[in-house]
């Protein structure tokens, strides 16, 4: 069971990404591109992900995941359930939303800091 703490640490540690607190709820940015966030009873988290594989994720296992309102789905972005995830997988999310809003030459640069992923 994942909760916020698995994975905040990821955004003071992913280069170019800084907390941000937008109406009570903490996002996380690279530049202006919000790449997670998470409701403000810190349940879900919202993160980038491909539109056009989302509805398979969707899918693939509904009651991890879900479809952001119908205002965002002009966004990448899709929600999870923290409580449905385990920390590794919460934390794996983050990387690779992160991996969506930096340059090429900066995920690289972080894969060779960390072989094994996110820790």
């Amino acid at each position: 069971m994942a909760v916020l703490d698995d994975v905040r640490s990821l955004g003071d540690e992913l280069e170019r990404s800084y907390p941000v607190y937008v109406r009570g709820r903490l996002r996380f940015r690279v530049g202006q591109l919000v790449y997670v966030g998470f409701s403000r009873d810190e349940t879900v988290m919202g993160f980038a992900f491909p539109k056009e594989e989302r509805a398979a994720l969707v899918a693939g296992a509904p009651e991890r995941f879900r479809l952001p309102d119908a205002s965002d789905l002009r966004f990448n972005w899709v929600h999870a359930v923290l409580a449905a995830l385990e920390p590794a997988e919460a934390r794996e999310l983050v990387v690779d939303a992160w991996r969506m809003v930096v340059p090429r030459k900066v995920s690289r640069a972080w894969d060779l800091t960390h072989p094994d992923g996110p820790g």
